[in-house]
């Protein structure tokens, strides 16, 4: 049987994302894992699904929704807010507002990718608490990326979001056009970055042949491109423990 293989959550260039995808499958299947083609038409289906080998979440799902899933690690990233395996947010605004703070939108518009998002919602949640995002801003829309989210923004149609800081790395390097005219206004506090998940089916042999290809990687010479290209520096191991904090 081969296994279900993707990196669903950075995917900003699909040449690079292709790229990184391919280089871990040859490291799985030299070590003797079978890895198939892989469709993602829906998230929640694919991280559920009985032969996945490996992808990507968030953190905020692992938590809520994907309670059998197995926990193999988590990437280091280059990004500028990242330190370790840990990220954060950054609140996004038209440039005209780049002088406010979180407390003057109160009443004004959000956008976030997705309620299930921990980058683009939980953190907005955590930021205003104890109050409500619904009951501090005038409306909150979801627009399905944080791409989208960014372009609603200098459309006009929203006026702040969270937008993790590796996504917003990737599209500076790729759509800077999309960032023109936004600014950054504040930072979220770090927290444990995208955990790389395999199905509940996966046996303890497999989970460390899993491991053992992403510490290679990250450390070997002939996929220094890749890893760059997708700014991913290193891998360390994490447990499900991790995210516990998401729930606070």
């Amino acid at each position: 049987m081969s296994h279900s293989l993707a990196f669903p959550m950075y995917a900003v260039n699909r040449a690079d994302t292709e790229a990184l995808r391919q280089a871990v499958r040859g490291l799985l299947l030299a070590r003797g894992v079978p890895v198939g083609a892989s469709s993602v038409p829906d998230l929640l289906a694919h991280w559920q699904e009985r032969d996945l080998i490996l992808s990507q979440t968030c953190g905020y799902p692992l938590v809520t929704r994907l309670l059998d899933v197995q926990v193999v690690g988590c990437f280091h990233y280059t990004a500028p807010g990242c330190e370790g395996i840990r990220y954060r947010s950054f609140l996004v605004v038209r440039e005209e507002d780049k002088h406010r703070t979180l407390a003057d939108f109160r009443g004004r518009r959000a956008v976030c990718n997705s309620p299930d998002s921990q980058s683009g919602y939980n953190v907005l949640r955590k930021k205003i608490s104890p109050a409500a995002v619904e009951g501090f801003f005038s409306s909150v829309a979801f627009s399905g990326s944080h791409r989208q989210s960014l372009a609603a923004i200098r459309r006009g149609e929203s006026d702040i979001a969270a937008v993790d800081c590796v996504t917003f790395a990737l599209l500076q390097r790729h759509e800077p056009a999309l960032l023109a005219g936004l600014a950054v206004i504040d930072r979220t506090p770090l927290t444990s970055g995208l955990p790389l998940i395999t199905s509940r089916q996966t046996s303890p042999e497999m989970l460390h042949a899993i491991r053992d290809a992403l510490r290679t990687l990250v450390s070997a010479p002939e996929f220094r491109e890749t890893c760059s290209a997708t700014l991913i520096a290193g891998f360390s191991e994490v447990t499900r423990q991790s995210y516990s904090q998401l729930l606070d």
